[in-house]
């Protein structure tokens, strides 16, 4: 159980966030549903695949962020490292492919929306926004602090998850019009985003030592587990000796390098599956075009 079962029902699943969670999916359904006529006269039928694909990218976020996995990264890096993954890497893009464009659409009748969207979508600005953030985060000083502050926290969780958005937009784009990218450009961009993740993981895997003060110090893990469970730190330490060395199914540097690997190979098999993606879209339209050239006769 991973010392799960030394947890409440509502530290491992956080019912504000499963409340919030279903309030999110209640609501989509409903806009992509039976008042989608009412509520946007120029809308299409979504298809089931898309409002799956949606709905699958809200349950990872939360599983991540609300659920049992945000717990787990409060025990262990490397759980903390896929919760981040499944948050920033996962569940945007799957989100983005269930939001259709005429959902947006009516937010441009608003002035300047447009223009703002169209600012903080633009690939130069997303590439490096979502990345910087992440890198940032992972600087032992920033990571510590943002662990153990609460408002910090949420306020930069938050941030990351619309550069998150942000930096997915230009893949998988609800209004592709805004910023037209070809398939060339889009893999190119891919790797990109690859290539600037590597030193935040490659910091964690070749530490020669723990790095995180929230899973070596006991009284730092203390305070901010005191942020997701019930009972305050002086009681967690009391009923955990060792703080997080309690739960370590690893070392500590072990579990540390163990969170790197698997944030490189998450991203890598993430990033991979958007090049492909991205390619047979490509291929398939090109065949599309193709076979409408009418064949000449002699």
């Amino acid at each position: 159980m991973l010392g799960l079962q030394y947890f409440s029902f509502s530290d491992l699943w956080s019912p504000f966030s499963l409340i919030l969670t279903i309030i999110i999916a209640v609501v989509y359904l409903g806009l992509v549903g039976p008042y989608r006529t009412k509520l946007f006269a120029e809308s299409t039928p979504l298809s089931i695949g898309r409002i799956i694909s949606f709905l699958i990218g809200l349950f990872v976020y939360y599983m991540a962020q609300g659920g049992p996995v945000s717990l787990l990264g409060h025990l262990m890096f490397s759980a903390h490292m896929t919760a981040m993954t499944l948050a920033y890497l996962i569940a945007p893009p799957l989100m983005l492919i269930g939001i259709p464009g005429w959902m947006i659409q009516p937010l441009f009748r608003f002035r300047g929306v447009k223009r703002v969207l169209t600012a903080i979508t633009h690939p130069m600005i997303t590439v490096f926004m979502f990345n910087i953030l992440f890198s940032f985060y992972h600087m032992p000083m920033v990571h510590d602090y943002v662990m153990t502050h609460f408002t910090v926290h949420n306020v930069y969780f938050f941030a990351m998850l619309f550069a998150a958005f942000m930096m997915w937009w230009p893949i998988v784009s609800p209004l592709p019009e805004l910023h037209s990218m070809s398939e060339l450009k889009k893999m190119a961009y891919i790797f990109a985003n690859g290539v600037l993740i590597t030193p935040a993981c490659a910091l964690i895997i070749f530490a020669d030592t723990t790095v995180y003060a929230t899973y070596s110090d006991p009284e730092a893990w203390a305070k901010a587990m005191g942020y997701c469970v019930s009972g305050n730190a002086e009681a967690l330490l009391q009923q955990f000796a060792g703080g997080p060395q309690y739960f370590l199914l690893l070392g500590g540097q072990e579990d540390q390098q163990l969170g790197g690997v698997i944030m490189k190979v998450m991203q890598e098999i993430t990033y991979g599956a958007a090049l492909a993606y991205v390619f047979f879209t490509w291929y398939g339209r090109e065949r599309g075009d193709d076979n409408e050239i009418e064949p000449t006769t002699a």
